[in-house]
């Protein structure tokens, strides 16, 4: 045995081995366990999708889906649900498939876009086009280029570029559909609307007829049956609604008020029933907005809602067949479907239990042949996704996710709050916090106040958001406020806004952070205010106004000076028409004279010098509605005393991003700026 340890010796290393082995197994696996999950890449957040949209025929034996292969070109796809037989009916080299929708079922039209591309760098328009669901009879119907914007078609019944496809189905049971024809002052067609012309167009044979209308039109609507039974004009500031009266063909006016301003009998039409009934959407001077029908003989609004919310304002649509109203679907803090009809409420009670914690909207085929459902699935965590279900046997068909590679698990989850502003009014905002956070998670966080753009809309809603949820991925919480100016929450909460602009709406979003510090989720000295055109302005104006309590601000495509809305258009032709800013602008937002004090006052760019915090600035060079200079005049004041500025121009980009690579190089920004100035306590920093 001379040169060899003895057995037993042997036996004893080898067993020390072995357990050395295990600790440091054990050891590694206690360090993985220790160590944060690396977050989700923000590609995952910002990147197109592969799948993107899907939609039944009108008599459910055949889905038409938007999807692209390989990161290539968006194809429109069509699939037979009986036997799965799958079939491309509509693909370009140079363009992607932009809107569909069935014209009957055998029948689809369908536009174009460029996802390659941002506006600034944009060779076609939309155009249009049809296709048999197989592939056939495939004709253009509307030219796709911007040099032919003439009014003459440029061939045999193709029309100019500048007609586009209505995004009411009507009846789909004929080859025709509608197309508008927006008419705008200016040698180039790049001035204000003047009117919408509204033409019946075949598929097949591309001939088209214009709709008689009876002033400046804006807007129309389709009965049920698909043919034009509404017409919205627009003079001045005088809204008027017509109908088209079936009895002599005429139309006859039901309705005039204020375009901007509104008042107590302001209605919007919302949707014709399959009887007949036009359903609108009224406060009939109350303060929230509630679903009504209108009486078409006595022009009056019925007495009693047929839906009405106690804290929103009532949006959302009719669900009919053919021949039948189905139920209604409308958004409070989330979207869902109250139906009224009994086989649909057994039906989504069904779906509700096998797809739990998420909401389930049901799409119904117009004129049912086979017993298909499209389901769109979606939650705070779970990104939009679409599922077929069958009625007969209660099985799903997945169909695709509009963000495929996003684990809900690893998302974070969003809850909807409300606050008490420094004079009372209550304030409805999103809160989204990092998984954790909220039970026990130890120290308080870094918040980003996310101020919505608009400002006259509704920020958000109890869904999935790329921003917020990116956001919260990096350890942030998300504070997101229906500042007053807001709508969709009350009259009395849209028109405290008015006239606002860096003051009490300004006040409301500061309050709202300060009730995050409050409720012990923000860290007071971790706090970042951040949005895009009116939230790019609202961050300016928060480092002005709340020096102390906002850390850092990050603008994109915002507003830098109010009185630059008015005058600034000298090197851009903005896409806010002048009777808005004649008539609506001065009492939303500010006289220019009468209010030239407070305009002054509540400018970013007049107040550059107050702004000493580091400052992240992005805009679009092709922006029409908040133009370069905005970003351009302010970022040259602000440098001269604020060194922590920094600055980007995404050249082809408009008023927001529409490509993933400048998505994807956006928010790598924002995510380096945050990290630099709130994502890591400082020391010295007391908590």
């Amino acid at each position: 045995m001379s040169g060899h340890l003895p057995h037993p010796l042997l036996y004893r290393l080898h067993l020390l081995r072995i357990a050395f082995l295990c600790a440091c197994a054990l050891l590694m696996r206690a360090a993985a366990a220790a160590a944060p999950a690396a977050p989700p890449p923000l590609a995952d957040f910002f990147d197109n999708p592969a799948f993107s949209a899907a939609t039944l025929s009108p008599d459910g034996k055949f889905l038409a889906v938007r999807y692209n292969k390989d990161n290539q070109r968006d194809r429109l796809i069509v699939i037979e649900l009986a036997n799965r037989d799958v079939k491309v009916a509509a693909s370009f080299s140079d363009r992607d498939v932009g809107n569909f929708q069935w014209v009957n079922n055998e029948r689809l039209v369908l536009d174009t876009t460029d996802k390659t591309v941002g506006p600034g760098d944009e060779r076609y328009w939309p155009g249009l086009y049809a296709v048999n669901r197989d592939g056939a009879k495939f004709r253009q119907l509307v030219q796709a280029s911007a040099s032919f914007l003439q009014d003459r078609a440029v061939s045999s019944n193709i029309l100019p570029a500048n007609h586009f496809l209505v995004e009411q189905t009507g009846a789909q049971n004929s080859d025709d559909v509608y197309v508008i024809n927006p008419k705008r002052e200016g040698l180039h067609g790049d001035g204000d609307l003047k009117h919408v012309n509204l033409l019946r167009l075949n598929t097949v044979t591309g001939r088209s007829e214009t709709v008689r209308r009876p002033g400046p039109a804006m807007g129309w609507l389709l009965d049920h049956k698909g043919e034009p039974r509404i017409c919205i004009t627009l003079d001045k500031n005088i809204q008027t609604t017509w109908y088209l009266d079936p009895a002599n063909n005429q139309w006859r006016e039901i309705a005039a008020f204020d375009a901007y301003l509104g008042g107590k009998d302001t209605f919007t039409p919302l949707a014709f029933a399959p009887d007949g009934t036009l359903y609108v959407k009224s406060a009939r001077g109350k303060d929230k907005q509630a679903l009504h029908t209108f009486n078409l003989s006595t022009m009056q609004i019925s007495a009693e809602p047929l839906l009405v919310l106690a804290d929103y304002d009532f949006s959302g649509e009719l669900i009919t067949t053919r021949d039948k109203l189905l139920g209604v679907r409308y958004l409070s803090d989330a979207r869902a479907t109250v139906w009224f009809d009994a086989r649909m409420k057994t039906l989504q009670e069904a779906i509700d239990a096998a797809l739990p914690a998420t909401v389930n909207l049901v799409e119904v085929p117009a004129r049912a042949e086979a017993p298909w459902v499209l389901v769109r699935s979606y939650s705070d965590r779970q990104p939009e996704r679409y599922l077929l279900y069958n009625v007969d046997t209660g099985k799903f068909n997945p169909v695709g996710s509009t963000h495929e590679r996003i684990v809900p698990a690893q998302m974070a989850a969003q809850e909807a709050v409300r606050y008490k502003a420094r004079d009372g009014l209550a304030i409805p905002a999103w809160l989204t916090v990092p998984n954790g956070a909220r039970n026990g998670g130890g120290n308080k966080l870094p918040l980003v106040l996310l101020v919505h753009g608009g400002p006259w809309v509704r920020g958000g809603e109890w869904r999935w958001s790329a921003d917020s949820q990116f956001l919260a991925s990096r350890g942030y919480a998300v504070l997101e406020p229906e500042f007053r100016g807001s709508t969709g929450f009350g009259r009395a909460h849209y028109h405290a806004g008015w006239k606002q602009w860096g003051l009490k709406m300004q006040d409301d979003l500061a309050d709202g952070a300060r009730w995050a510090i409050a409720e012990g989720i923000a860290d007071p000295k971790r706090i970042c205010i951040a949005g895009a055109s009116y939230g790019g302005y609202a961050t300016l104006m928060g480092l002005v106004n709340d020096a102390a309590l906002y850390q850092c601000g990050i603008n994109w495509v915002g507003v830098t000076d109010i009185n630059l809305l008015y005058t600034g258009h000298w090197s851009s032709t903005s896409d806010m028409s002048s009777d808005y800013l004649k008539y609506g602008a001065p009492a939303l937002i500010g006289d220019p004279v009468k209010d030239a004090v407070q305009l002054r006052a509540t400018s970013p760019l007049m107040q550059a010098a107050r702004i000493r915090q580091p400052v992240l600035l992005a805009y679009g060079a092709v922006d029409r509605r908040v133009p370069l200079y905005h970003g351009k005049k302010f970022v040259e004041a602000l440098k001269e005393h604020n060194p922590d500025v920094e600055w980007v121009v995404y050249q082809e980009e408009a008023h927001g991003w529409s490509l993933p690579k400048n998505r994807i190089d956006f928010w790598s920004r924002v995510e380096k700026f945050l990290q630099r100035h709130i994502g890591t306590a400082r020391a010295g920093d007391e908590r």
